[in-house]
């Protein structure tokens, strides 16, 4: 195996290796960051204050989007020198954004449910692929490369026309298709799609001035006319604060529309995003770069072209959203967290590329540094977290028995690591290898059992039962990992003066590691890619609810159909006196309703949605694992961004502890409800008079009051019924699914998740209350109560003012 030359993982350590200078310039780059996200602070803080209102804000939008911008392009294509351009690196972002641009669409068309996967193949596409270019790219560009390389900077003229008059028409027309298959007369408007695409297209103003820009360049000879070239440079230069101080005033309550809805398509699109496209960007200048004569000016490109690649979606595309009214919650969450994940990023990547010589050993010592101490706290949680799947007696129940051998393999891989820190730093050959056995044949298995664990749910997702006997899911889960190990110590050889376990065995070892991450991105995501189509049980729907925090695995449990709550009106006549129970909410120690609800969700709880974020987690993180093998082996020189990627790696690797914590550490019943109960009783009475005294929004009022004013008396009459809520004591209630029901039937929702959405707002203003506490609205067997004092009658004069504007 030839080592690597310039970061010498698993490689003879001995020798620090000089590298060539850098070529970009760091020290104005923390400034230049400072000056973006301190003029985006500006604007959030502005517009959250309601120092500048939301129409005010459209109106900055509009002058940015349709006279900055547009000016500022003319004026760079006009004067834009095409001797300097390297055009293998232009071909190089095409080809990357198209391939990109092919993959988020053609998984979004496979995943999604045929009643929306046009629109969302469209938005969807247009986000992975549309930067911030001038608003947050150009600032940082020319504050690293305005001494060095200062041809780079035209660069982004040039590279941001392929997005918005190549890729974005096409996802125009994916959501056009989308508004033609809803509506009415599909018949008449096939040919329209093509005309209001090429309207929407030529009808843009960055596309107009674009097309004028080049037109002028050639005609004008690279010269703006002097009678213009002031009043072009005005609004040219009034472009970067005021694109900057809207990119901050659309974000406010953004994050307020963040719902377990949107979380899979986020961390898909987010993966894309500042993952796959720098990655693909400096893999295409890699190949197609082959005219530059200089390494050293053909690694700054590659590197340019990552950086490039990391930065984040532009606000435009929330324009795009909220103008076809699709995805709107999906791409605007996307755009603030995107913005702020690019930051560390770009900064840390640029700070790796600028250190002018590099010494292996600090740099390998660092890493085992990291893995070891992410490794102890990743264990503290794993110890938490299986303890919760036993005390709740989970681990008895699929698909949790599965999840159980995983947090058992993340277990070993951390008792691994910290065993290797100690273990590698001795002359001990056996000692080495057995602790080497031990942590990659559980890290193989984590690989493989999250992989296993989205298998076990495709398979159950029908009837609840696997289609497979279960013994052959531990012996290919433990089983293979100890066969490659097993293969990789006898076949294998080892690498002398190395600390770092992931070149333990070199060469062979990671196209081991590879092919084992490749199988689990494959069987994963193909899994995942099942869960979500066709025709499935109830319970794997629950990331497509739009519900409160923790709401999402109460409604797969309310779904079990064996385990229905009664639908009964209650018992026989004289067989209890039929005596009202006035409590608002029943406790249930108590409250046979409550109690009902409780041994409903302890027995039939699948937590699918919790499976699916977690497999979901995982298949990402395997995927910028095999990144960083495929980068190791096809790439004699790795380079310095290959360190972030190890970094990052190590995180993901031995840190999965936090994810697990995360998602099932926390148990609703077991952890939170007690602790919120324990808390009442030191501070009584406090949470009820918060419930009670918090503010609803103006949506939330408006639906209560029209809700009360026209449909709650016949709602009440069809589905209210009387049921026993004590030995004595009989309530009446109805259950979420009923008014969900009746919702659809009144025509005052158009789906069960608009229903659901509707139910909670109900909840929100005080119109229902749930029998159990602590229970948000539910589309499922969970028992609520209409109250007669509802909050929003308790504002007074407040309500009668609104209630005459519905007369």
């Amino acid at each position: 195996m030839e080592p690597p030359v310039e970061v010498g993982f698993g490689s003879n350590t001995s020798h620090s290796l000089s590298v060539s200078p850098p070529a970009m310039s760091i020290e104005k780059l923390f400034p230049a960051l400072l000056e973006c996200f301190g003029i985006v602070l500006c604007g959030y803080v502005a517009g959250r204050a309601d120092i500048i209102t939301s129409t005010q804000a459209k109106g900055l939008g509009n002058f940015v989007s349709k006279f900055a911008l547009p000016a500022l392009l003319y004026k760079n294509m006009v004067l834009l020198d095409f001797g300097n351009v390297m055009w293998s690196f232009l071909w190089s972002i095409l080809i990357a954004k198209v391939s990109v641009f092919v993959i988020v669409c053609a998984l979004t068309l496979v995943v999604t449910g045929p009643e929306n996967r046009f629109g969302k193949a469209g938005l969807f596409s247009i986000f992975a692929t549309q930067s911030n270019d001038f608003a947050l790219g150009y600032p940082i560009v020319e504050a690293l490369y305005k001494n060095t390389h200062p041809e780079y900077l035209q660069y982004i003229y040039l590279v941001a026309p392929i997005s918005l008059m190549i890729l974005n028409p096409i996802g125009f027309a994916f959501c056009e298709v989308q508004n033609w298959r809803t509506s009415q007369e599909q018949h008449q408007h096939k040919l329209r799609i093509v005309a209001v695409v090429i309207l929407q297209v030529l009808k843009n103003p960055i596309v107009f001035m674009v097309i004028v820009g080049l037109a002028s360049h050639f005609l004008l000879g690279q010269k703006i006319p002097t009678i213009m070239q002031e009043f072009v440079d005005g609004l040219a230069n009034s472009f970067g604060g005021a694109a900057l101080f809207y990119l901050g005033l659309s974000m406010v309550g953004q994050l307020g529309k963040f719902t377990r809805s949107t979380v899979v398509a986020l961390i898909l699109l987010i993966t894309a995003k500042l993952l796959v496209m720098p990655l693909i960007c400096r893999d295409m200048v890699e190949l197609l770069d082959t005219d530059n004569d200089s390494s050293h000016n053909h690694s700054s490109l590659s590197n340019y072209a990552f950086l490039y690649g990391v930065f984040p979606s532009a606000p435009s595309v929330a324009i795009y959203a909220a103008q076809y009214n699709m995805e709107l919650e999906v791409v605007t969450s996307g755009m603030v967290i995107s913005t702020f994940l690019s930051a560390p990023i770009m900064y840390v990547s640029a700070w790796l590329l600028t250190i002018p010589w590099m010494d292996p050993k600090p740099l390998v010592s660092a890493l085992q540094n990291v893995s070891f101490n992410i490794s102890i706290i990743s264990l503290v949680a794993l110890v938490w977290t299986i303890a919760v799947m036993l005390l709740s007696k989970k681990f008895k129940r699929f698909p949790h028995v599965f999840t159980m051998n995983l947090f058992l393999a993340q277990f070993l891989v951390c008792i691994g690591m910290i065993l290797w820190n100690f273990i590698v730093k001795q002359d001990n050959f056996i000692g080495q290898v057995l602790t080497f056995t031990l942590l990659y044949g559980s890290l193989y298995s984590t690989y493989i059992w999250a992989a296993l664990i989205a298998l076990a749910l495709f398979l159950m997702k029908k009837d609840n039962e696997l289609k497979v006997p279960v013994w052959i899911f531990p012996i290919v889960g433990w089983g293979v990992p100890a066969l490659i190990v097993g293969v990789l110590l006898i076949a294998g050889e080892r690498m002398p003066d190395t600390i770092d376990s992931a070149f333990f065995y070199g060469r062979s070892q990671i196209i081991s590691t590879a092919v084992v991450q490749f199988c689990g991105i494959l069987l994963g995501g193909g899994s995942l890619m099942g869960l979500s189509r066709g025709p499935q049980d109830p319970n794997y729907h629950v990331l497509e609810q739009d519900c409160s925090s923790g709401a999402t695995d109460d409604a797969a449990a309310d779904h079990c159909p064996e385990n229905q709550a009664p639908q009964e009106a209650g018992p026989t006549e004289g067989s209890i006196t039929r005596d009202q129970c006035d409590a608002v909410q029943c406790e249930p120690a108590t409250c046979l309703l409550a109690q009902e609800e409780v041994r409903l969700q302890q027995q039939c709880d699948p937590q699918a949605a919790r499976h699916v974020l977690l497999c979901l987690l995982l298949v990402v993180s395997l995927l910028a694992n095999l990144s960083s093998c495929l980068w190791w082996l096809f790439n004699r020189v790795p380079g310095r961004l290959y360190l972030e990627l190890q970094f990052f790696c190590a995180i993901a690797n031995y840190g999965q502890g936090f994810i697990s914590f995360g998602i099932f550490g926390l148990d609703k019943h077991l952890i939170i409800l007690p602790f919120k109960k324990r808390l009442s009783c030191l501070w009584p009475g406090r949470g009820r008079a918060e419930d009670v005294q918090a503010p609803v929004t103006e949506e939330v009022r408006l639906t209560c009051l029209q809700f009360v004013r026209y449909h709650k008396d016949q709602c009440a009459q069809d589905i209210v019924q009387k049921r026993r809520c004590g030995e004595r004591t009989m309530v009446a209630t109805f259950l979420g699914s009923d008014l969900v029901e009746w919702l659809l039937r009144a025509g005052v929702a158009r789906d069960r998740g608009e229903g659901l959405r509707y139910g909670s707002q109900l909840q929100q203003g005080g119109v229902l209350q749930a029998v159990t506490p602590e229970v948000g609205f539910l589309d499922g067997a969970r028992h609520y109560r209409f109250t007669e004092d509802c909050r929003l009658e308790r504002q007074g004069a407040t309500r009668d003012a609104c209630i005459e504007t519905w007369d």
